[in-house]
């Protein structure tokens, strides 16, 4: 019967500010909401912004945070708007732009793919972003 069917379809998204477990947005956005969490690697460049939050790029380089699993895609309409990003704008007219990337365990096998939100490096530049080569940000990270 379709009604016994459980819904498979999990919606991936790869933190790395302030929706990872601990920072200042995951609890409002997040928990509760999250039925699976782990540590995770994608690949970008990471920078930390003068307002508080990072942003990343596209890059090589390893940017560490959480992959968090939802039950369904309807956690993005929250997420779009919190990170400023609208599918009918413009791509620089957004903050951050949404696609999906794969992402990887610590150890570096792949964990599958998973939304993350990106700025553009036009962007970052403007905000005089710092570059955090270790690929970590967290909030109680000071800017140099």
């Amino acid at each position: 019967m379709i009604s016994n069917m459980k819904n498979v379809s999990l919606c991936n998204v790869f933190v790395y500010g302030t929706l990872k477990p601990n920072e200042a947005n995951y609890a409002e956005y997040c928990a509760g909401k999250a039925i699976t969490q782990q540590q995770a690697i994608a690949y970008g460049k990471l920078f930390a912004l003068p307002m508080g939050y990072p942003a990343m790029t596209v890059g090589n380089a390893q940017v560490h945070g959480y992959l968090l699993s939802f039950p369904d895609a309807s956690i993005l309409e929250s997420l779009d708007e919190l990170e400023d990003y609208q599918s009918d704008r413009a791509s620089h007219e957004n903050l951050y732009n949404r696609r999906l990337i794969e992402v990887f365990d610590l150890q570096g096998e792949a964990l599958g793919m998973a939304w993350a939100y990106f700025m553009e490096l036009a962007q970052v530049t403007k905000f005089a972003g710092m570059a955090q080569h270790d690929g970590l940000w967290t909030q109680t990270k000071e800017m140099p």
